[in-house]
């Protein structure tokens, strides 16, 4: 093996490049993997530009992506402990926790308490190097083995699907549920198959792209066009003037957080896992009075083990919201794809 590999490297706000960096060497319990597919995450895109100045990333030059898959091609001391060879297939999570703060205890690790404490806590493509290369380390706690079924550009995306199965598990979704989504990006699309596995009987995706549109209704989601007119009367006439049970905002715009908190019936349920970069207001004689719930979903805590049957059985369609596929050498060209509303891109996966 080489001592550099080719890596995205951001320098600041908006500008990066492709520069060989040095291999990362695996510390205890980690492994380092070769990188076959890493996907564009809208977080991403917004680290890229500097959106989080100081907290995602926390200084720059930084080597972004979290969402990823690959073989291990190297064993850090005391992570063949856990059951890991040279050669296993894994996708990865950001997230590694702490595992001892009563929230990690609890099972709650994407709340870990001493987040972002050096060596206690990192999130990969966040607070820590990222996997828009060709190797990354990650600790055991993040890898999961990826079924023989699922394809490499597949295994980039389990992620993200299971931040989907996190919103709607948050959500609360119960069978015979109405549930309403706003954004029908890649989170929101997936976000329909899982609250169809948890039993929604109808699933209506509100969106403003007309490409993202006739994507959720050629999966079969009933849909809103938010330019055509108010989506909040919309859904509620849907809905014969109730609303829908259970919100899952995954825009992360305020607009959308209020169309969403609009759309519920009585005592309804809003799970927000979008991430406005600005203040929203909130309408709270409303959330008062008629008792509704506003609650935070943060990436995932344990779905990746369990979405993965359920991508291969097709109940999560991953290969759905997969619309392109660019070299790292082209990541320009795949940024600038994801931020065109005209191009119909939802997942884009980046092949190092």
């Amino acid at each position: 093996m080489a001592d550099t590999m080719k890596a995205l490297v951001v320098l600041e706000p908006n500008r990066f490049e492709i520069q060989q960096v040095p291999i990362p060497v695996p510390g205890p319990n980690e492994v380092l993997a070769r990188v076959h597919a890493v996907s564009i995450c809208g977080t991403d895109v917004h680290l890229v530009r500097g959106d989080y100045p100081g907290f995602w990333p926390p200084a720059f030059p930084f080597i972004p992506g979290h969402e990823w898959a690959g073989e291990i091609v190297g064993l850090g001391p005391g992570a063949e402990r856990y059951g890991w060879q040279v050669g296993d297939r894994v996708a990865g999570t950001s997230h590694d926790a702490c595992g001892v703060c009563q929230k990690c205890v609890e099972g709650r690790y994407n709340l870990c308490e001493n987040y972002g404490k050096e060596g206690l806590h990192r999130q990969y493509g966040h607070n820590y190097q990222g996997a828009d290369a060709e190797y990354v380390t990650h600790g055991v706690k993040t890898i999961f083995r990826l079924p023989d079924g699922l394809d490499y550009a597949t295994g980039a995306v389990i992620d993200p699907a299971s931040i989907a199965l996190h919103v709607a598990n948050r959500g609360s979704i119960a069978p015979g549920d109405t549930v309403v989504i706003t954004g029908a990006g890649a989170i929101g699309l997936l976000s329909g198959d899982t609250a169809r596995v948890r039993g929604a009987a109808r699933v209506i995706l509100v969106e403003v792209n007309r490409r993202r549109l006739e994507k959720a209704r050629a999966m079969g989601f009933e849909t809103v066009d938010a330019t055509a007119g108010d989506p909040v009367a919309a859904v509620r006439e849907m809905t014969g003037g109730l609303g829908a049970d259970v919100a899952l905002e995954c825009a992360g715009v305020p607009v959308t957080v209020q169309w969403a908190l609009g759309m519920l019936r009585r005592g309804g349920r809003c799970a927000a896992v979008g991430i406005p970069t600005v203040g929203v207001e909130v309408a709270m004689q409303r959330l008062v009075l008629d008792e509704l719930e506003l609650v935070g979903s943060r990436a995932s805590a344990g779905e990746m083990r369990r979405v993965m049957p359920l991508v291969e059985q097709g109940r999560v369609r991953v290969a759905e919201v997969m619309t392109h596929s660019f070299p790292l050498e082209r990541y320009g060209d795949a940024i600038a794809t994801f931020n065109d509303p005209e191009s119909g891109a939802i997942k884009i996966i980046i092949n190092p």
